[in-house]
């Protein structure tokens, strides 16, 4: 399986039947590898990857992320299997710790330690691998521990709101030979007041979670620029704005820094798609 290099980050959960097929359609008919989706309140991450294999051809998709504390890891794994034997190889599950809200306030399950928590079930899915080979599974890893972990027993990492200086760290620990799918937003607006102001909204929901603020934190950022809904330098780095080819140097950053996919997260006013889809088009060359 190749992740290719270039990919969509978006999220699906607002989005009904219909508009999820406009979505598959638009970025496979862009070229794009691979279409990434988020697990929270909204769709069953497993019955939602089925929903989107289905709708494509040649899409890869791949969970960004499934929640580990949803389903156990021989689910997971089954699962896995199950729409890969169906949809051509086309899946690639990628896991997360999430955090304490979704896990505990939502779930009722108890929030174990991110590091034990993610390499215990990660053995539980490589334990029903055949001898030799890892599945199609990533980690959403931030820290250099984690990331290790992720290199160590899965085939790489697809980090979120991180910056090149992220990717370079994380190239690193990870070697050569592992997939780095990098997310990265983006907005087509050259008004810095409009841009900044799409980017704050859009990451206002990642504000408030440990685990992002500490992730910031390691890659330079203060508390003072973390406060206020975010600095303009913040704001800046982790959603890329301005005409097309601004935005295509930002993405190609990454690719500079060793990352060996880039799915990019378009950024917009509520509901409109198309300026989703104009995002997706001009960028589709980068």
């Amino acid at each position: 399986m190749k992740l290719g290099r270039l990919g969509v980050w978006y999220g699906t959960d607002k989005l009904d039947g219909s508009q999820l097929r406009e979505l598959v359609r638009t970025v496979e008919n862009n070229g794009y590898s691979t279409l990434w989706y988020p697990e929270s309140r909204g769709y069953e991450s497993m019955s939602l990857a089925a929903w989107l294999l289905s709708s494509s051809e040649k899409l890869v998709i791949g969970s960004s992320i499934a929640n580990i504390y949803a389903r156990d890891s021989y689910t997971a794994q089954r699962a896995m299997v199950s729409l890969n034997a169906l949809y051509g190889d086309r899946f690639v599950l990628g896991l997360g710790v999430s955090h304490i809200p979704m896990v505990e306030g939502l779930r009722g399950h108890r929030y174990d330690k991110p590091l034990a928590a993610m390499g215990a079930y990660l053995d539980g899915i490589n334990k029903l691998a055949p001898a030799g080979e890892l599945a199609p599974v990533v980690v959403a890893a931030l820290g250099p521990k984690m990331l290790a972990l992720s290199g160590a027993k899965s085939r790489g990492a697809v980090p979120y709101n991180v910056t090149p200086q992220h990717t370079a760290e994380a190239a690193a620990i990870l070697g050569p030979s592992k997939w780095l799918a990098v997310e990265q937003k983006v907005t087509l607006e050259t008004d810095p007041a409009k841009a900044r102001a799409l980017g704050r909204k859009e990451l206002s929901r990642y504000m408030a979670l440990p685990n992002y603020r500490n992730s910031w934190l390691r890659q330079g950022f203060t508390e003072a620029e973390l406060a206020d809904g975010g600095s303009d330098r913040f704001i800046d780095a982790m959603v890329l704005w301005g005409d097309a080819d601004t935005i295509r140097r930002g993405l190609r950053a990454h690719f500079t820094a060793g990352a060996t996919h880039v799915c990019l997260q378009p950024v917009h006013a509520d509901g409109d798609f198309a300026a989703r889809d104009r995002m997706l088009a001009a960028l589709a060359d980068t």
